[in-house]
């Protein structure tokens, strides 16, 4: 298991078995983990869930991704503080802004 400080001092686990399970389904993160790490702990956006309010999404743009992308860090804050999933995206999706980079 490992564990990423997250901008606000939350300690957020990400286990192996949940980073094989993003790169199954994400395949493009495979050689991203450093970035991914780095969403978490240093996001320019942090939005809530529409679904769920115990998720936040930890988002960080990165231009060389394919031309401009994000990468999104999915994270459930029940206490437990465990990464959900990931994924690549070109565009911010609705929710509530819990936190903006200035």
């Amino acid at each position: 298991m490992h564990v990423v400080t997250d901008r606000f001092g939350k300690r957020i686990r990400l286990t192996r078995e949940r980073w094989e399970y993003i790169v199954h389904k994400h395949p493009i993160l495979k050689n991203l983990r450093t970035e991914f790490e780095d969403t978490i702990k240093e996001p320019e956006l942090v939005k809530s869930s529409t679904y769920d309010p115990e998720v936040l999404l930890y988002y960080k743009y990165f231009k060389e991704l394919l031309g401009g992308k994000y990468i999104v860090a999915v994270v459930k804050t029940d206490g437990d503080n465990f990464v959900v999933t990931g994924y690549v995206a070109h565009r911010i999706k609705r929710g509530d802004e819990v936190w903006k980079k200035s």
